[in-house]
Parts: structure tokens; C-alpha cells; sequence
């Protein structure tokens, strides 16, 4: 038997651009290809109907996608009034059509206010969550449906756009603009003010333009990469510790790195644990620039290792 060919430990984040009609684990499965990456991930998956900013992460980077997943999104969404479908998209089938009343843009404006700001929204039974260790989408493909909890999100913007450079707006679509926490449902937001305004409303077009720090323009289309030349494609990765800026950053000393690498909490000297403003919690620690991985800080001036990393590969 022939051994399997083992790939490449690749370290890094990639931007894409997802095409419309794959799911968020195709769209990466063909960069992994490109790579010939051992270990990937993404974060926030974007459903077929979706296109738009999907980050990739490769090796390490796996290590915060889970971080990532937190991070705020916008998106431009268009909606069809008039229609619902069971998975609250186009790509459902249609239980319910109602005329669409003759709308003002300032009766539109005035729905949009209602779901500014802190809300309680019910997920779609077409989504990921899990029900007694099954996923909702699975339930509802066999005609179940489930009592599902109100979660709190938070709508930081929701804007109407024009529909087009000549059209203010259709009398039976909207197209919105959302900038939204975690957690947030688009289909289900476009339930929700389809209803408010009396006639329904489903998802036709629906695109991802950031994500955390990350923004659409860039990322860049699987056609884009495949052009690129193997060293520009590896160019595009963006450092493991990027999405985590956020956070203190702290220089180790070689013996404090070698501890830290072996799970041992270190000690700051007492200046520098003075500089590190904003006492306890988490920081990024570094060797020579190189990164580490995740400390906590201690109000006793230690520092313990919560998530290392081997961007080195030793």
C-alpha cells in the first residue's frame, strides 16, 4: 500500500471573496487544494445562497477561529417582500405569498428603527443549532419543527439602500445594509420586518462585507488565487495574530519563552508588569518577535500560558 502524501503545515489567514452556489466547506476545500494545506478551517459559515468575505484558516490559525466567531459582521442583504419560504430564503420553498401594501420610505424607515439596537430574535429552524444532539436544518428537512428560545442581538446599524443608481426602491424589495453582533440571523431579520410591514419577506441576495477588523475588498475570488503564483499565493496569508491586536502585547526573554512553552507561569519584572496597563487578562507573548501564543495576567505579575502556539512547527 502507497503512503499517503502528506501536505504542507501552512500558518496563516486567507480572505476570500465565496462565489455564489457552495457551501462555506467547498469554498474552502478548494483553497486548502490550492495550498496543499494539512489542517484549515473557516469562521462564520456563509450559506450557498451567500457570497461574500469568508476568512480561511490554515494550521495555527485554526487556534483562533473560535475568537473569530465573535467578531461583529456587516452584510447587504436583499429583500423580497411578499414572499415566505420555509428556510426564510430563496432557496426554500414558497409557503405563503401576501400583497405588498403601497410602502412610503418613511414607513420603511420606521419598521428599520424597531429592530435598532438590542433585540430578541428567534433563530430559523433551518440553522446549525442542535436540538438534543441534532442540527435544526436536520429536523426541519423531516417536516419537525422545533420550540426554539429568543436570543439577545444587537443591531448596531440597519440602513436602506438605494436599490439601484436610477431606483431609490422597488415597491416589493428592500435592499438593507446591517451591521450586526454575533449570533445574528439574516433570514430570520428579513422575517421579522417583512412582517412588521404586513406582508412577509425573504432573502433573495445576501453578502458578507466584513467581519471583525477583516474587510470584502481584501479578499479575493477562488479564481483570483488560482491565477496567483505559488509564492504570491503565499504572500496573501495574513499573520496568525492578527485578529488579536486587540490584546497587550508583551516581549518574553529566552528563558521565559522556554518556560512558557513548557506550561509554566513566569514572572514579570516588576516595571514591566507595571507598564502592562490594564492589570489582569489576557496578552499576546512574543520571542524575538516571534509569536508565541495567549497569556493571562496575573495581579500578582505572573503570567500563565493559555493558548500556545508553533508557528515554527518545532
Amino acid at each position: 500500500m502507497s503512503k499517503r502524501k502528506s501536505g504542507l503545515n501552512i500558518h496563516g489567514i486567507l480572505l476570500l471573496d465565496k462565489r455564489l452556489g457552495v457551501s462555506s466547506n467547498k469554498a474552502l476545500q478548494e483553497v486548502r487544494h490550492l495550498f496543499n494545506a494539512n489542517k484549515a478551517g473557516h469562521t462564520g459559515s456563509l450559506d450557498p445562497l451567500a457570497t461574500g468575505l469568508l476568512p480561511l484558516c490554515f494550521g495555527e490559525a485554526t487556534k483562533v477561529s473560535a475568537l473569530m466567531l465573535d467578531d461583529n459582521k456587516r452584510y447587504q442583504v436583499l429583500v423580497q417582500l411578499g414572499v415566505m419560504t420555509d428556510t426564510g430564503d430563496a432557496e426554500g420553498t414558497v409557503i405563503e405569498t401576501k400583497p405588498v401594501p403601497d410602502l412610503s420610505i418613511e414607513q420603511i424607515q420606521a419598521c428599520l428603527e424597531q429592530f435598532t439596537g438590542a433585540i430578541d430574535q428567534v433563530p430559523p429552524m433551518y440553522s446549525a443549532l442542535k436540538h438534543n444532539g441534532r442540527k435544526l436544518y436536520e429536523l426541519a428537512r423531516e417536516g419537525k419543527t422545533i420550540e426554539r428560545k429568543a436570543r439577545r442581538i444587537t443591531i448596531f446599524e440597519l440602513k436602506l439602500l438605494p436599490y439601484s443608481d436610477t431606483e431609490i426602491s422597488k415597491p416589493d424589495q428592500l435592499r438593507l445594509e446591517v451591521f450586526c453582533s454575533k449570533g445574528t440571523y439574516i433570514r430570520s431579520l428579513a422575517e421579522d420586518i417583512g412582517h412588521v410591514l404586513g406582508c412577509g419577506g425573504t432573502v433573495t441576495e445576501l453578502r458578507r462585507l466584513e467581519a471583525g477588523q477583516f474587510h470584502i475588498k481584501d479578499a479575493m475570488t477562488i479564481e483570483q488565487l488560482r491565477a496567483l503564483t505559488e509564492q504570491d499565493l503565499f504572500q496573501a496569508l495574513i499573520p496568525v495574530d492578527k485578529p488579536l491586536e486587540a490584546l497587550r502585547r508583551v516581549q518574553l526573554s529566552e528563558a521565559q519563552a522556554i518556560s512558557i512553552k513548557y506550561g509554566q507561569a513566569i514572572h514579570l519584572a516588576p516595571d514591566l508588569a507595571f507598564a502592562l496597563e490594564g492589570g489582569e487578562g489576557l496578552l499576546r507573548m512574543y520571542h524575538r518577535d516571534v509569536f508565541l501564543g495567549l497569556g493571562e495576567m496575573l495581579l500578582d505579575g505572573k503570567i500563565t500560558p493559555k493558548k500556545l502556539f508553533n508557528i515554527n512547527n518545532e
